[in-house]
């Protein structure tokens, strides 16, 4: 299984690095950020499990941070816990009641008092199930919330991708690289969204495959899907051996030593848009979306190791 991440954003060297040595130590993956802004790049690039935020930081204050995560429904998941020495009533009902934070803790601080309260909010995380294991996307409850939402509004788009060929991959070349290939599906989403898309749009995981959802809008969502299929094709391929890659498939034997020819990974990718619907409840919606995207996977078929994109319900 990953390792859960932790974001560090802290100006003073001497207490990130205390920080990130303790929590590597811990068997934490533990990342840092001494400005608002590289914190801000680092959780739309590659969320983390949870935050812990300065306030008084040379560009911005650490409550801008916890806003701008809470108004993303792509970060807006992440526990947050303020390390701070503004120890003022005021400022702990600003970080509580505005921010939504999740805890409070005032320096100077006891290093074993935070890695307990940092272990209860991810047991918190992991209970609620509302980030992927191995991506830290949203996953779950949050997804469902987000395709609730979109049954009563208008002007979405709501895109369904697969990693084809992906259940075969890990057969051959094990779990462990299996995650990195969901790792770097889902760090290629984000980045394709916060080069083309909108804060407000958001991307999740579905525990149960290499299945994500994305949802955008329609002026948005042909460009996001084209230039995530056309990334995932160019880069997938260095997740293999140089033979494979080179031959553009993998030999794989069955049990009674026949052998067969598997593509190299692709993407199938389902969209619709609000002017599909009506959709009455989130099954219907969720069940037509697969089914486009069903229908987009034996295009992809059809055209060897390609990803393939399939617009509407007709």
């Amino acid at each position: 299984m990953s390792k859960e991440r932790i974001l560090v954003v802290e100006d003073q060297p001497d207490i990130s690095g205390l920080l990130k040595i303790y929590f590597t130590s811990q068997g934490y993956d533990v990342m840092t950020a001494s400005r608002g802004q590289q914190a801000l790049e680092i959780c739309r690039k590659t969320p983390p499990n949870l935050a812990l935020l300065d306030i008084n930081l040379p560009d911005m204050l650490g409550y801008d941070i916890g806003r701008e995560l809470r108004a993303s429904p792509r970060t807006r998941h992440i526990p947050i816990i303020f390390l701070t020495a503004l120890g003022e009533k005021a400022n702990m009902m600003t970080a509580f009641q505005e921010i939504n934070a999740d805890d409070y803790i005032v320096k100077p601080f006891d290093i074993e008092v935070v890695a307990q309260k940092v272990r209860i909010h991810l047991d918190r995380a992991r209970v609620k199930n509302q980030a992927h294991p191995v991506t830290n996307l949203p996953t779950a409850e949050l997804i469902g919330d987000e395709l609730r939402r979109l049954l009563s509004s208008e002007g979405w788009a709501l895109a369904m991708a697969h990693i084809n060929g992906f259940d075969t991959f890990t057969q051959v070349y094990g779990s462990v690289v299996g995650e990195d290939v969901l790792k770097f599906t889902a760090l290629l989403i984000n980045e394709v969204l916060n080069e083309l898309g909108s804060p407000q749009d958001f991307v999740g995981q579905l525990v149960t495959g290499p299945d994500f959802v994305l949802i955008s809008t329609p002026e948005r969502v042909k460009a996001i899907c084209e230039r995530v299929a056309e990334r995932f094709d160019q880069e997938i391929g260095l997740h293999y051996s140089y033979r494979d890659r080179k031959n553009g498939y993998i030999t794989v034997t069955a049990d009674d030593g026949s052998t067969r020819q598997v593509p190299l990974m692709s993407l199938s990718i389902g969209v619709l848009t609000s002017d599909d619907g009506p959709f009455y409840d989130i099954r219907e919606l969720s069940e037509t979306a697969e089914s486009v995207r069903q229908a987009a996977r034996s295009q992809a078929h059809g055209d060897g190791a390609r990803s393939a994109i399939k617009y509407g319900r007709s």
